[in-house]
């Protein structure tokens, strides 16, 4: 359990080093806490761009929501971490998943810039 509490500070805190040392030993990139929350949201909703593009290039999926049904694309439009927007819409991320969605918390935030990111 303190492995996955410090992967999970890891993620939020932007420490790439650790975190990928770990990965690279096998531990699942899926790995999720009590809320749902895998790595890459945390990384997202935290904007640290290259966990969450590392995390992306070993398989994570852009749209996975936690358990309050919010997805990394929709944690880092609210937290307005553009870089981190652009690299989830380029892995295809959803903006319309997720609750509430993506374009839903732009509009919300009106962050124009990025509801036209999404097309």
């Amino acid at each position: 359990m303190a492995l996955a509490h410090a992967l999970f500070d890891a993620a939020r805190q932007g420490d790439s080093a650790l975190l990928m040392r770990y990965l690279d030993a096998g531990v699942p990139f899926t790995l999720t806490n009590t809320a749902g929350d895998s790595l890459l949201m945390l990384a997202a909703y935290n904007g640290h761009p290259a966990i969450v593009r590392d995390l992306l290039n070993r398989g994570a999926d852009a749209d996975q929501a936690n358990d309050r049904g919010q997805t990394p694309l929709a944690g880092a439009v609210f937290k307005g971490h553009t870089d981190v927007v652009r690299l989830l819409v380029d892995a295809g991320a959803d903006p319309d998943a997720g609750t509430p969605s993506a374009r839903a918390a732009a509009e919300m935030f009106g962050r124009t810039e990025l509801v036209e990111l999404f097309g």
